[in-house]
């Protein structure tokens, strides 16, 4: 008989998710972990970015109050204590996942696991070494920040983004990002509202180049409005020393350019995190860097599965969490329970960015027919009271059925709105379905029905 019915590694939002419903449907379960529980998301993601961010917004929002009859003589902020408030949020939320474990009678495995074979993994934790034997194994083990082979990324003073957030609580006087997507525009948000001298280096044409076009487009021009500088259709060619500084050399459209600053943030993306997760002679089938699982999310090893960043293309929490729950039910016979053919991006600069579905440009490569209605807000109500930056709603619906097939938001709280999309298209609503909607008044997301109207009107020409 062995330990466990589901052997768990790694406790991140797919880990402690998939744990908690295993927990529910009845099986013995355990979960193995060497760092803090809540994984990347929690501890060095999401959360601590959204908590520095939170912090940022309420000093800019000080800084810009007199335009609302609102002033300060002197505003001040401490380093020390807005990261000291990350750490706070991120112990209270990972305490009451071990809370929920305990609970739900979860066992937690304090030590790393390595994969020996199909139902067994090698535990190394502070009493020493031991096996232990599962009727399943799942693998969450998450991604780490991928570092590129540029000379000079392995200087002091070039960071990744979980270094960035786990002991720099210092605020620079001038950074570089190596990276313009949601983590590069994120940071470059934060440190720019607080006085910091911000530059951003993408290597494509655009900020968020994997989202629509417009959005990296309007968000490059807002932050240069706030002081950052934006260098697109830039490559990097190598980092160097540069005095107290460090110096970055790139090519801007075949020009040979160069930025300096205290420290260099390096932001392009992360990588499935599989080192020591098999032992010596054990495999799996990979597809590149991640693990190749099947529509059960099993692996090529038999009851051996792989949710999250460590197999999956997207790499987002709440993929994870919704992999996680899946992948139990399927375990013990069920059907999953979430649609993941509609995920949500959510990007948190300002003003935020949502995105769900395809984008009308993607629909087009794909030779489908659809049209897409805008609604730019600046009549919006709620962004005139909020003086807000250049906001709109992009809705796209297939021409012949009316269907809604994406959504495309930037503006105030557009993470909070993008899931009415993602109803709409998980369950086929269309264009006039959505438009029988009463949206309250004066509210962002009464927005959204001048957009879904514009697709309207062109669907009806």
């Amino acid at each position: 008989m062995s330990d466990y019915q589901l052997l768990i590694i790694g406790a991140g939002p797919g880990g402690y998710v998939a744990a908690l419903h295993a927990a529910k449907r009845g099986l013995k379960t355990a979960v193995i972990e060497n760092r803090e529980v809540g994984g990347t998301c929690l501890n060095r993601g999401c959360i601590p970015t959204k908590t520095l961010l939170h912090s940022s917004e309420i000093i800019a929002g000080i800084n810009g109050g007199e335009k609302f009859g609102v002033g300060a003589e002197r505003v001040h902020f401490d380093m020390s204590a807005i990261f000291a408030r990350k750490r706070e949020v991120s112990a209270k939320l990972s305490g009451g996942i071990e809370g929920m474990f305990r609970a739900a009678k979860v066992d937690l495995l304090r030590g790393t696991g390595t994969v020996t074979g199909s139902g067994t993994v090698k535990f190394v934790g502070e009493e020493g070494e031991k096996v232990i034997t599962a009727e399943r194994i799942l693998l969450a083990t998450g991604s780490v920040p991928a570092r590129p082979p540029i000379p000079g990324l392995d200087l002091p003073g070039v960071l990744t983004s979980d270094e960035l957030l786990e002991g720099c609580d210092h605020l620079y006087d001038s950074l570089v990002i190596i990276g313009g997507g949601v983590i590069g525009v994120e940071f470059a948000t934060f440190y720019a509202d607080l006085g910091c001298k911000v530059t951003i280096i993408e290597g494509l044409d655009r900020l968020l180049p994997n989202m629509d076009r417009e959005l990296g487009q309007n968000l490059s021009m807002i932050l240069k409005k706030h002081g950052v500088d934006v260098y697109t259709n830039s490559l990097v060619a190598n980092v160097e020393k540069d005095g107290d500084a460090l110096k970055v050399n790139f090519t801007n459209k075949d020009k040979a350019l160069s930025v300096s600053g205290e420290a260099v943030l390096c932001a392009i993306g992360r990588r499935p995190y599989t080192e020591g997760l098999f032992a010596d002679g054990v495999s799996v089938e990979m597809n590149g860097r991640s693990i190749r699982v099947d529509e059960n999310y099993e692996t090529s090893l038999p009851g051996v599965y792989a949710i999250g960043d460590v197999s999956s293309k997207i790499q987002l929490a709440h993929v994870a969490s919704a992999q996680g729950t899946d992948c139990v039910e399927r375990m013990v016979g069920g059907k999953g329970m979430t649609d993941l053919s509609a995920v949500p991006s959510c990007i948190y600069c300002v003003p935020e960015i949502a995105c769900v579905g395809i984008t009308a440009d993607e629909a087009k490569a794909a030779g489908r027919e659809v049209v897409s209605g805008k609604y730019v807000m600046f009549s919006n109500g709620k962004t005139v009271i909020r003086d807000g930056d250049r906001a709109f709603m992009k809705v796209v619906a297939d021409k012949a059925t009316h269907v809604i097939v994406g959504a495309q938001f930037m503006c105030e709280h557009a993470t909070d709105m993008i899931s009415e999309m993602a109803t709409a298209i998980v369950n086929g609503l269309t264009v006039e379905q959505m438009l029988k909607v009463l949206r309250p008044h004066p509210t962002f997301e009464e927005g959204v029905h001048d957009a879904l109207e514009d697709v309207l009107a062109k669907l009806n020409k």
